[in-house]
């Protein structure tokens, strides 16, 4: 944790001392929209409850700021894990090992980019809240019957990527980290996250749409 931290602050400082002196006419008032695909990897002892399986998915915005080196991304982060549950829960008569557990995290996270023609890297920084689904059992009979448990969670995402600019879209790649602020099973729950995906410009979809509503969002005044 500390390296990664250690990593993404050396990378800002790079972004801040190297600032653009052109205007990032890649970004400049657009929105994209971004998604990706790749593995969740749970790490410390969050490894004692959950295992990585494929596939884990991504879905997100990248909205430009005024200044279009400073952008939103909203994303939303299905994560998917192999379960094995550690503490008996009062309601159920069985315990799970080899389940499947999954996350609905929406995160927020501000970013700074840096634009090398048609390369750019980002950095991110943000708040997630989502929905944790982990599996139960109950022998009725001679039928185990599975159910599901519900859980709100908040966390912190931050990260760093790549992304190049092809005729229409972009190609990227994102490595992320995932620190989750309750325990679950009694451990706590950290995840490095690794997406590969594509970036498309939904710029002109946007501005239908703001403009129906009465809002322009890069609007000087």
């Amino acid at each position: 944790m500390k390296k990664l931290v250690f990593f993404l602050s050396l990378h800002l400082l790079s972004l801040h001392v190297f600032a653009q002196i052109e205007r990032d006419t890649i970004h400049y008032h657009k929105i994209y929209y971004m998604g990706g695909t790749g593995l969740s990897l749970p790490i410390g002892k969050a490894s004692e409850v959950f295992t990585t399986k494929l596939f884990s998915a991504s879905m997100g915005l990248d909205i430009a700021l005024k200044d279009s080196r400073y952008f939103l991304t909203p994303t939303l982060y299905l994560l998917t894990y192999g379960y094995n549950q550690q503490v008996p829960d009062p309601k159920y008569n069985y315990m799970i090992e080899n389940g499947r557990a999954n996350f609905y995290m929406l995160s927020m996270a501000a970013g700074r980019r840096r634009q090398f023609k048609r390369l750019n890297t980002f950095v991110y920084l943000g708040p997630a809240l989502g929905l944790v689904n982990e599996p139960r059992g109950d022998l009725v009979g001679q039928k185990l019957r599975m159910d599901s448990k519900y859980s709100l969670s908040v966390a912190g995402k931050l990260g760093t990527g790549v992304d190049y600019k092809f005729p229409g879209f972009f190609i990227g790649a994102e490595l992320g980290y995932l620190q989750h602020f309750r325990k679950i099973e009694g451990n706590p729950v950290q995840f490095l996250t690794i997406m590969v995906g594509l970036k498309s410009d939904i710029t002109s979809l946007s501005s239908k749409v703001t403009h129906a509503i009465g809002i322009d969002p890069y609007d000087n005044r």
